[in-house]
């Protein structure tokens, strides 16, 4: 079969806003060729060794196991960050997070902790920017921890500090910020069944999705050098309850900004 029968074959099994997409992704994958060598060459043949691995991909989407997952990989900010089911996806909204992470350090010297890395995006993204920052990531999971190590060697970052441990465990010293994508997912929320491939550890916290969040904003102030920053991600409906918890720990200038959606995605505080 060519490059036009099997985009044909794909869209008559997969459906979706999505859908042509993810098939042209699929055999840029398999041919390791991109989107416009597919748009060039429709009549293009695939090997049989070929055509076996992209109906095993299509199978293996139809039964909703996610693209990045299936491709090993996914692209967030000017990376490309390999990806397994040990670590959450990341998502084009907590960029969000790392513009206001280098919004507020521009120009400065800083030491930078990423808690709960997962698959390091953040803390690479942030290492990338500013080769000369201290950059540390912590994560407390091994499995996930190795994950990140890979991508900090695969983008050709060597500046990062990996610890393991649960959130300030493996930490010493004072930061100038702390920042955090922790889970924060309600743990009935009925978003979670279209997740099932990801990690729950990753997503879902007890007390209404805050648990994580309250522990963190808890204990930054141990870690934070004066005039410091805490920036936390967090879901659409909780930036009030987030802004909440850093007024209670004594933080200033906390104020909530909103994602590529207008959605209310993260919160900063700064520490006096």
């Amino acid at each position: 079969m060519n490059i036009l029968q099997l985009l044909q074959h794909g869209l008559s099994q997969l459906t979706g806003d999505e859908a042509r997409l993810d098939i042209e992704l699929l055999l840029t994958h398999v041919l390791a060729k991109n989107r416009t060598f597919l748009r060039t060459w429709p009549e293009y043949e695939l090997s049989p060794a070929q055509l076996a691995q992209f109906e095993q991909y299509l199978t293996q989407r139809q039964q909703g196991i996610p693209l990045a997952y299936i491709l090993g990989e996914r692209a967030f900010w000017s990376l490309n960050l390999s990806v397994t089911p040990d670590v959450l996806i990341p998502r084009p909204d907590t960029e969000c997070v790392v513009e206001k992470v280098l919004a507020l350090g521009q120009g400065k010297q800083w030491r930078v902790v990423d808690l709960g890395t997962g698959s390091g995006a953040i803390a690479l993204s942030l290492a990338k920017e500013h080769p000369e920052w201290s950059v540390v990531a912590t994560d407390l999971y091994p499995s996930s921890l190795a994950i990140a190590q890979h991508n900090a060697q695969k983008n050709q970052i060597h500046h990062v500090e990996f610890l393991q441990g649960s959130w300030f465990e493996p930490l010493t010293g004072l930061f100038d910020c702390i920042v955090s994508n922790p889970p924060y997912i309600v743990e009935n929320d009925p978003h979670l069944s279209q997740l099932t491939h990801e990690p729950l550890r990753a997503l879902v916290a007890p007390q209404q999705g805050l648990a994580d969040l309250a522990h963190i904003v808890q204990l930054s102030g141990s870690f934070l050098a004066k005039n410091a920053y805490l920036v936390l991600e967090h879901g659409f409906d909780q930036g009030q309850a987030v802004r909440e918890l850093l007024l209670q720990a004594g933080f200033s200038q906390v104020t909530t900004g909103q994602d590529y959606g207008g959605n209310d995605r993260y919160t900063v505080g700064q520490i006096c």
